[in-house]
């Protein structure tokens, strides 16, 4: 409220309300132009954080490109993979087979060889002396033979005969049943008639009875046992599944 005057209001007190607006006015004009800057700062600000998000956007979408690309890729290698190991296993097959050609037609000549060298020597051997000695007399009496105590374990050279086999394939099949139980030096030094006859060395005590058991699907009896011999026969009724080794 403003006091009259002559002429109108009171000057003073209309100048002194004026200057209090406009000392009102620059105040909010200094705070207008301090919100305007922090609202440039924050646009700007907002500006930058757009482009990096912007940015991210475009990263993310070459890093999804890249990851598609590679999972394309390691399915193009699985699959490459599958194709390899299916031919190693194909191949691996093969090798086995003709493995086991090789090694039964090597049993075959071993056999013929072995066969014929026992022709020549029966052909080469000379008579049994007579029953008397040079001077006329009654041979000597023999001593007897002393038969060593044995427990059953085998050590050394040892020759194993078994059968009847009804072919190499069998005989192949026990010859790896063998080699199973630690024996070296396995040879086969006679097929024939379905009996084959095999040489092997022991490194160490071994019950091969019993590890032949377990080894060897093989149902045998015992025909003969020494500490350096063993004779063993399979029941002829059984079936080729049964007598496989």
């Amino acid at each position: 409220m403003f006091r009259r005057s002559l002429f109108g209001f009171n000057r003073s007190q209309v100048e002194e309300a004026i200057s209090i607006q406009q000392t009102r006015i620059r105040v909010l004009e200094h705070d207008l132009g301090r919100q305007r800057g922090r609202a440039a700062e924050y646009e700007a600000e907002s500006a930058a954080l757009s482009g990096m998000v912007i940015e991210r956007e475009r990263e993310i979408r070459a890093l999804t490109l890249r990851l598609q690309e590679a999972n394309e890729c390691h399915d193009r290698s699985i699959a490459s993979l599958d194709a390899v190991t299916a031919r190693l296993e194909e191949l691996q097959e093969q090798a086995r087979g003709q493995a086991t050609r090789i090694r039964m037609k090597a049993l075959r000549e071993a056999v013929e060889v072995s066969a014929k060298v026992q022709a020549l020597t029966e052909a080469q051997a000379e008579p049994a002396p007579a029953s008397a000695n040079g001077n006329g007399s009654e041979p000597a009496a023999a001593e007897p033979i002393e038969i060593p105590d044995f427990d059953g374990l085998y050590e050394g050279q040892v020759k194993l005969e078994i059968g009847p086999l009804g072919d190499f394939s069998q005989l192949v099949g026990f010859e790896d049943a063998v080699g199973q139980l630690g024996a070296s030096e396995i040879s086969v030094e006679r097929f024939s008639e379905g009996r084959a006859t095999l040489r092997m060395h022991l490194d160490e005590p071994t019950d091969l009875l019993r590890e032949l058991e377990d080894l060897s699907r093989l149902d045998f009896k015992v025909r003969h046992t020494a500490p350096d011999n063993l004779i063993l026969d399979l029941d002829e009724d059984q079936g080729p599944e049964q007598r496989a080794a």
